[in-house]
């Protein structure tokens, strides 16, 4: 029995510790079954999953599509090269068009903000019963890519039981271009949800002060705060002090297809200054984990020899978490 709340996911600030709780125990679960054999399990068995993909993606898109045929779900892949909506469709009409067709769950990503959500609403004005999942929208929010970095994080740290809680005191560090990123706005709602004290590392010009504020107020629309005491975010523009009191850190891909003007000097300067290396890590108390939602520009955002360093750097498992815990979004709002 389910005490699910949600007809639709389109950011993580609507989120409560159960709701999180809840994700991570069925995406376990579904990690746990069995690779071999029987892969494919008949929980959304007559079940129709509609990827609108308006923005490129790879593992984004692929694991919800593996996720929903793990489940024994249909699944449709839209294209827009291939759309009518080079003849003039509007976006709305194009997804009645899936809905019409038996699309129970849409999972939308699309390079401008609140996409998600205005098609969320427009299906509901419309009396549709379409779940709408959102899978990126502009700077705004990345849920499952929030959910999936928690789940591994928590699974670090605890193996048989990653909850919510597990998280609860731990420092988790985030470097690189936070300004442009939608992955850092819903690892910010998830983990100070859970407990976790967050230090965002960047230059002025990827990393303004007000960042620090960001969970201070739910966001425009959202009446209140369903998680009565977060963790804190801080601001810091040194490296060192983000490494040394970390538990963690994840590094953030240099979004320069969303720069609107020149905010760095060099690729190289800053790799010298936010770069993720085995020399600068040397500055954490102990050993720690490095994640990054990819894709990753080696020798960039972190080393080639680090990123290939599999005893503490977690992006191969980010992805194959990426599975179970799609899977557990497309299961809790298709039934």
């Amino acid at each position: 029995m389910t005490n699910w709340r949600h007809r639709h996911v389109i950011d993580l600030a609507s989120f409560s510790l159960e709701d999180y709780r809840e994700v991570l125990a069925l995406a376990d679960r579904f990690r746990e079954t069995p690779s071999t054999g029987a892969r494919r399990l008949p929980a959304l068995q007559g079940h129709l999953i509609t990827t609108l993909f308006f923005e490129p993606s790879t593992r984004t898109k692929s694991s919800f599509e593996l996720a929903a045929r793990r489940l024994s779900a249909d699944v449709q892949s839209f294209t827009p090269t291939s759309s009518s909506l080079g003849k003039g469709e509007s976006l709305l009409d194009t997804s009645l068009t899936y809905v019409a067709m038996g699309a129970d769950v849409l999972v939308v990503r699309h390079k401008a903000t609140n996409v998600a959500a205005q098609l969320a609403h427009d299906l509901e004005k419309a009396g549709e019963n379409t779940g709408v999942l959102n899978a990126g929208d502009g700077l705004h929010s990345h849920p499952s890519q929030g959910l999936l970095d928690l789940y591994t994080l928590a699974k670090y740290f605890n193996q048989k039981k990653p909850e919510p809680e597990v998280l609860k005191g731990k420092t988790i560090a985030i470097v690189g271009d936070i300004l442009h990123s939608r992955v850092a706005r819903s690892n910010l709602w998830a983990l100070t949800a859970c407990g976790a004290n967050v230090i965002l590392c960047g230059p002025p010009s990827l990393l303004p002060e007000e960042f620090q504020d960001f969970v201070k107020e739910p966001p425009p629309g959202q009446v209140s705060d369903p998680v009565l005491n977060r963790g804190e975010i801080s601001v810091t523009r040194k490296l060192s002090d983000a490494l040394a009191p970390a538990d963690a850190v994840m590094a953030l891909r240099l979004q320069k297809e969303r720069m609107r003007e020149n905010l760095l000097s060099s690729l190289d300067r800053f790799h010298r200054d936010y770069g993720l290396t085995h020399e600068c890590l040397k500055l954490c108390k102990r050993p720690i984990p490095v994640l990054h939602p990819g894709p990753v520009n080696r020798g960039v955002e972190i080393s080639s020899q680090l990123l290939n360093d599999k005893s503490i750097c977690l992006v191969e498992e980010q992805v194959r978490n990426g599975i179970p815990i799609r899977m557990a979004l497309l299961y809790l709002i298709s039934t």
